[in-house]
């Protein structure tokens, strides 16, 4: 990204950096969105367990698991566009911090000419503070990769699902199973509890 150092590159680029935050928020909010249409799903499953309807449980069922994905999808693209906004913040204060040290090569060039000792300290402050600025933005910036992780969702998630749901509403689901579904799904639902 080339960095315009003049008031109307500034102007766009704190623009962008605008509007990419403002992408993030945007896409956090949906994921919470979705998390509950998720949880009104699972309610509605346990609606149709208790009634007996395991067809209309296991299409709501689908239905939160692909609320969950949607969610964890918009969070996960929430954080990619949050790390890119944190690039970009980065290249805008590398930017101004390149265009300082500029100013600090100059006014040393004419510092080291005098040979004032107090003047050559000072100036070495302050182009050390330059540096200090530029690491604290290249830890920040690595500290938001690093913080950026990637989900993943088990197998077999409709099956625990309404597994889950059925054992909170206290209900035994496995006598609607078809026999060679039972071991797995205790099996899921067991090793999904120890994990």
């Amino acid at each position: 990204m080339a960095v315009d150092s003049g008031p109307e590159g500034q102007r766009q680029e704190q623009e962008h950096l605008f509007n990419l935050k403002f992408a993030a928020k945007e896409l956090n909010r949906n994921s919470k969105k979705c998390d509950k249409e998720e949880k009104a799903e699972k309610a509605k499953i346990k609606k149709a367990i208790q009634k007996g309807n395991m067809e209309v449980a296991r299409i709501h069922a689908e239905n939160a698991i692909r609320q969950k994905n949607q969610a964890i999808n918009f969070l996960r693209m929430s954080a990619r566009v949050d790390a890119v906004a944190a690039r970009v913040q980065t290249a805008v204060t590398m930017g101004k911090v390149t265009k300082s040290m500029a100013g600090v090569v100059k006014s040393m060039d004419a510092t080291l000419k005098s040979m004032n000792l107090e003047k050559i300290s000072a100036l070495m402050d302050k182009f050390e503070h330059q540096f200090e600025t530029l690491d604290v933005q290249t830890q920040q910036m690595e500290d938001t990769m690093s913080n950026t992780t990637t989900l993943t969702t088990p197998q077999n998630q409709v099956d625990m699902l309404l597994q889950e749901m059925a054992d909170e509403a206290g209900l035994d689901l496995n006598m609607e199973l078809p026999q060679g579904q039972t071991g797995s799904v205790g099996t899921s639902v067991a090793s999904a509890e120890q994990g």
